[in-house]
């Protein structure tokens, strides 16, 4: 994957943390990766204006992601990963993104543009989604919400079916998002839907199944088999694709809280209704 236009590396690792010609073999078993872009991180503050505050789009457990305009006039957004050096959190969910990026294009998937490695910075750097994500439209402001009609609910779902159906079934090794919710499905200019923040995604060959990890991810949208005993599988994305539909059709959020019930789940709701 080539662009037109130049980027300076931006190689200036600690000790602490891995250089990044450490970073790519580690990350996808010596394979050949697509040419990502490689950024300084004086040009991604430069086009972010500073990580200023009015630029910031998104936020997580990960990072902040700001909106970002580069030389060339085009935009992106750009994730700031906290690092975490006792504990390499940030670095695990950078090489993963990596990792389960770099040799898959898809339609209904977020692009990768490239990546900063500058000491103990990582940040990735993406196409920029004119839409923003599910959890802010869709199950936002009641403005943004009438736009979504059931003719494009419909579409952003089977936009999202393709994009998981790829990763378990078209790459080798198999990709398992273990985070699929509202706020990683982001929508470009046509409300094309892509499935972002690969953070937490694990690598499947061809000759396994599952496998037994700690348990990561997002309340409500846990499968129960996975949730109580780390038992990792394709299904697991099937379920949380399951919840998240319940919110594209309902409108409502995977959970909600009141003064009278407290902390009720979209999915129990769903089930007690139809008992």
């Amino acid at each position: 994957m080539k662009f037109s236009f130049a980027f300076s590396n931006c190689f200036n690792p600690s000790s602490d943390i891995m250089e990044t010609n450490q970073i790519i073999p580690y990350a996808t078993g010596g394979k050949r990766v697509q040419k990502f872009s490689i950024f300084s991180y004086k040009e991604l503050k430069v086009a972010t204006h500073g990580f200023r505050a009015s630029n910031r789009i998104g936020e997580g457990g990960f990072g902040s992601v700001y909106k970002g305009r580069l030389e060339d006039g085009s935009f992106v957004a750009v994730k700031v990963l906290l690092i975490e050096l006792e504990s390499m959190r940030g670095e695990r969910e950078f090489i993963s993104e990596i990792a389960a990026l770099s040799n898959i294009r898809h339609e209904n998937l977020v692009t990768l543009r490239g990546y900063c490695v500058d000491g103990t910075k990582r940040l990735l750097v993406y196409d920029y989604m004119e839409n923003n994500c599910l959890s802010q439209t869709l199950l936002g402001e009641e403005e943004n919400r009438s736009k979504f009609t059931w003719e494009l609910r419909r579409e952003i779902s089977k936009g999202i079916a393709k994009g998981l159906s790829y990763l378990h079934e078209e790459v080798n090794p198999h990709v398992v998002h273990r985070d699929i919710k509202a706020s990683n499905i982001v929508l470009d200019h046509n409300f094309t839907p892509k499935i972002a923040d690969f953070g937490l995604s694990r690598l499947f060959s061809k000759n396994i199944s599952h496998i037994t990890t700690r348990v990561a991810g997002t309340l409500g949208y846990l499968s129960p088999e996975y949730a109580i005993s780390g038992h990792l599988t394709r299904k697991s994305d099937v379920y949380s694709f399951g919840v998240l539909l319940l919110e594209i059709i309902s409108g409502c959020p995977v959970i909600a809280f009141d003064i009278e019930r407290g902390e009720h789940f979209l999915v129990k709701k769903v089930i007690i209704n139809h008992i």
